[in-house]
């Protein structure tokens, strides 16, 4: 009888075999719930499909005006980057090289990397170097935020609605259609299929762990170490702190190196930008009629004021409650872990998942920004410019997201298996 491979869960360190898949099927850890692995039928070819067109759609959707305003006959449009172009022209650089990673330079790494990496798979070809561009996959994935830009666009039209003729260009429908097969190609792509094909190229002479024993429940207690970029099981040795996967090159540790001082130290940054982030102008307005400056929570009022309140409520839960609830969990979960609380690990776990998954919609307001920043640019008339404010929020989006990437989950349930230990004894 064949013995199924070892996997070790990524949140809980718990070692566990791996079991057949139905067509859809889902299997998760016994113990924390986090997702181990999904069934992605022809996987290969539904990725590359849908990363091919996602990539003619990107082309596409920054060639062509995202939106247009209409004041007595003067039309003003911007695209993507020639939005990005004028927070650059305005002095805000930092805002403009973050829209502009966030929104163009990241996706368009992760399709570039899919694409080199599933073209060559397709006929039965291993692509150069695949673990180094493996790894550069990994590292867009989280960054990639076409389909909080959509949303953000969604908020821009409404507010500028109010103030002349809204034409939307030729790139929102297509940055809309692109946000689905972004989606669909990461949804259909199966890294544990990509690693059976590539299998036959892996370093000679790599130790396999499917037929250990296991000496206790956690691949740390059974001297395993676990990839977190291709998830790999390796075997550890006295310098494990110098180990490399040897399947895609990553740097192997039991825990992430420090991970309670970096997450702190992200946190008190982000701690500390909240408050001007909220108590500065985000936007300024300058017309025939006076200046205006505009901090996030006017913003939220003026949404609610003008009737759309579903809006209002949107930017509300990702410009404020987010971030501030974002803030506060990371420093639950540190501090727990820290003093090696043992209190409802699985709870704590959902904790960061949740933290993980709704980080990156804060910087709906960032993209409102931009949008309006780009398009009123009538002189004499109306102009609007990004605040200190957006600089400084920004920059807390980032900070909790660093934070959140930082703090290693499994420290919360090495406390729980160390009382589970004792207790045994």
């Amino acid at each position: 009888m064949t013995t199924r491979p070892m996997i070790a869960c990524h949140e809980c360190d718990l070692l566990q075999r791996e079991l057949p898949l139905p067509p859809g099927g889902v299997l998760r850890c016994r113990r924390c719930n986090a997702e181990l692995s999904r069934s992605r039928p022809d996987s290969v070819d539904r990725a590359l499909a849908f990363t091919l067109s996602a990539m003619v759609l990107f082309v596409v959707g920054n060639a062509f005006p995202m939106v247009g305003l209409d004041v007595n006959g003067d039309l003003v449009q911007t695209t993507l980057l020639g939005a990005a172009r004028v927070l650059y022209d305005d002095g805000m650089w930092p805002l403009a090289g973050l829209v502009l990673a966030t929104t163009f330079v990241m996706p368009l790494l992760q399709m570039a990397t899919m694409i080199y990496l599933l073209v060559p798979l397709r006929f039965g070809r291993l692509p150069y170097r695949f673990d180094v561009v493996f790894r550069l996959l990994q590292l867009a994935r989280p960054w990639g935020m076409t389909e909080v830009l959509i949303l953000g666009m969604l908020v821009a039209l409404v507010k500028l609605a109010h103030i002349a003729s809204v034409v939307p260009g030729t790139a929102l429908w297509t940055f809309g259609a692109l946000m689905v097969l972004l989606a669909a190609a990461s949804g259909a792509f199966d890294p544990r299929e990509f690693w059976e094909r590539t299998r036959a190229a892996q370093a000679a002479g790599a130790e396999t762990v499917d037929s250990v024993t296991p000496r206790a429940p956690t691949a740390m207690g059974s001297g395993l170490l676990t990839c977190h970029t291709c998830e790999q099981l390796v075997k550890s040795s006295t310098h494990s702190d110098e180990a490399a996967c040897p399947r895609c090159g990553a740097r192997l540790h039991a825990r992430k190196p420090n991970s309670i001082g970096r997450t702190w130290a992200f946190l008190i940054a982000a701690m500390v930008l909240y408050v001007p982030a909220n108590a500065l102008p985000v936007m300024n307005t300058s017309s025939l009629f006076g200046s205006e400056k505009d901090t996030i929570l006017s913003g939220v009022v003026y949404l609610w004021t003008s009737g759309s309140w579903p809006l209002a409520v949107v930017v509300f839960i990702a410009s404020i409650a987010v971030p501030m609830l974002k803030i506060i969990a990371l420093m639950f979960l540190v501090i727990s872990t820290q003093f090696g609380s043992a209190w409802s690990p699985q709870q704590r776990s959902r904790i960061y998942r949740v933290v993980e998954l709704v980080g990156r919609w804060s910087m709906l307001d960032i993209y409102v920004i931009t949008i309006l920043v780009a398009l009123v640019q009538f002189k004499g008339l109306a102009t609007i410019q990004a605040g200190p404010a957006a600089i400084a929020f920004g920059s807390v989006v980032v900070l909790t997201m660093f934070a959140a990437l930082a703090f290693d989950p499994r420290l919360i349930w090495d406390r729980a298996e160390s009382n589970h230990v004792q207790a045994a004894r």
